[in-house]
């Protein structure tokens, strides 16, 4: 029933988005000395969302259920142009803190939309 209702569909892909963000943010940060790395980011949620070209789940099995409508496949990270220290990597640790907190709110957003749609849903069927 909620895979049908695109306001849970939205919240739910901007949920998994942050949360696919969050890690690479993460490994950006644990590898903020190692020489060589490269800075990464996933493209924003609303390319993402729209874009649609993720790699589609298949069953291959017939006692497999099929994807929902919302579940997207792997976001690919892309890298990061900006300025590399002398050892070659190009992480910002002031940088990865400014997305970090940008992923919160995020979050945060992606949560309060789905509490609207339950609560929305919730008063249209009396129940409160």
């Amino acid at each position: 029933m909620f895979e049908r209702i695109e306001m849970m569909r939205m919240a739910r892909a901007m949920g998994h988005h942050v949360a696919q963000s969050q890690i690479v943010t993460a490994r950006n940060i644990a590898n903020a000395d190692t020489p060589g790395y490269r800075a990464a980011d996933l493209p924003a949620f609303a390319d993402s969302y729209r874009d649609g070209s993720a790699p589609a789940m298949r069953t291959t099995r017939a006692g497999h259920l099929p994807p929902p409508a919302w579940a997207d496949g792997a976001i690919r990270p892309v890298a990061v142009e900006g300025p590399a220290s002398p050892n070659g990597n190009s992480v910002s640790l002031e940088a990865e803190m400014v997305r970090a907190a940008e992923l919160k709110r995020q979050h945060d957003m992606a949560i309060g939309i789905y509490r609207s749609a339950l609560n929305l849903m919730r008063s249209s069927i009396g129940r409160r």
